[in-house]
């Protein structure tokens, strides 16, 4: 199977020196950026945490922050580490950074985990027991292979599905636990007693394979590092800035590899927002936010506020609800924009009152609108928490 993490390696590219030119199309990009944006954007040197509140401009600051290292601190593209969580976060983060920049954008060290993480090991593959051409595993083919495993040893696969076990152990990978290193009391009963040795079996099965799993591109790369500090210093050394976005949601795995690399040269940013962590189901941890001054003395933090998404009474109520929330660093989202109609609460009794209430004022609204205007259907839309709650809604227009 083709290989979705391959990244080629790139021809060094040339400094972008500080010119007259460059200086006066710096000043350009950066008298677009709000005084809390520029902050983010400057603070080069050192760590730093951006805490970007939803609709204040994250992307543009990630982005300028970016093209501003090439343009103004003669960093080579690929002394740049940026990490983002999706593909199409990092296709747009590099197009956006070509607009400013141009071609050297091409050379940065950009991608997701999992690419950053299978980039390394395709280039170290023999030091943790593997080809440089190994193959990465799809969801199937893990629970696939899992499923033999268990059949061989004779576990009840419907006690204990395949699918099921996968997700043990790829939450364990997830905070970078080694088959040794995963304790009797945190296996308990699973697959009968016997699910860390099957960890084992499954990991050296791969490696027979010449394969490697999801889990595996960033555990791999915590091994490596630890037990090859010559490699670890060499990544250490080429890094001279990492950038990481949405950092709220990285699990523990990814948190390690990005202290390990940081060490060096200390030049980490990481911008996210606490208060919109809600990945933990799938092993994020948002402890790696709140902590980070703890883990990076001396860290300067710079809070985005401004909204340019929603109206105040919006954010007034979102700030009001998110203050009760224990865990946060605090920020205020606030907006220069005026007007804004109100909140309306009504507690109803269920799905399909709910749906009756909604219908009956998108008719009002069709027909009287406000002012006597009214509103088309298309400008109207109704949001639910998950799909299964648009059912009532189906049958009420139908």
């Amino acid at each position: 199977m083709t290989d979705p993490f391959h990244i080629e390696d790139e021809e060094p590219q040339p400094v972008i020196a500080n010119s007259v030119a460059a200086g006066a199309a710096g000043a350009s990009y950066l008298a677009q950026l709000n005084e809390a944006q520029r902050d983010a954007v400057e603070a080069l040197d050192g760590p730093t945490l951006v805490l970007a509140g939803a609709g204040t401009g994250k992307t543009r600051v990630l982005t300028t922050r970016l093209a501003h290292l090439l343009r103004f601190r003669q960093v080579r593209p690929y002394e740049v580490l940026a990490v983002t969580f999706t593909n199409k976060a990092a296709r747009e983060m590099r197009e956006r950074v070509a607009g400013l920049v141009g071609g050297p954008a091409e050379a940065i060290w950009l991608g997701t985990f999992h690419a950053l993480g299978a980039r390394m090991l395709r280039k170290h593959a023999e030091l943790i027991g593997l080809q440089s051409n190994f193959t990465i595993l799809d969801t199937d083919d893990q629970v696939r292979l899992l499923k033999q495993l268990l059949e061989a040893s004779n576990i009840d696969s419907k006690r204990w599905p395949a699918r099921v076990m996968m997700g043990v152990i790829q939450r364990w990978k997830d905070r970078g636990l080694t088959p040794d290193k995963v304790t009797a009391a945190e296996a308990g009963d699973l697959a009968g007693g016997r699910l860390v040795t099957l960890y084992e079996e499954y990991q050296e099965r791969l490696r027979i394979l010449n394969a490697a799993d999801f889990g595996d591109l960033l555990l791999h790369c915590l091994t490596l590092f630890n037990q090859n500090e010559d490699v670890l210093k060499e990544y250490q050394q080429r890094f001279r800035y990492i950038l990481v976005d949405e950092y709220q949601d990285t699990n523990v795995a990814q948190y390690l590899w990005l202290r390990l690399l940081a060490q060096g040269h200390r030049n980490i940013a990481c911008v996210g927002d606490d208060d919109q962590s809600i990945y933990a189901w799938r092993g994020a941890e948002v402890g790696n936010i709140l902590r980070f001054e703890e883990d990076f003395p001396g860290a300067k933090v710079v809070r985005l506020e401004q909204n340019y998404r929603s109206t105040a009474p919006i954010l007034a109520a979102a700030s009001a609800l998110i203050a009760h929330n224990e865990g946060r660093l605090g920020k205020t989202l606030w907006t220069e924009g005026e007007g804004g109609d109100p909140i309306i609460v009504r507690g109803l009794w269920d799905g399909e009152e709910e749906a009756r209430f909604i219908s009956d004022h998108i008719e009002d609204l069709q027909r009287r609108g406000r002012d006597g205007t009214p509103i088309a259907l298309q400008d109207m839309a109704i949001l639910v928490r998950a799909g299964f709650q648009t059912r009532e809604f189906e049958e009420r227009f139908l």
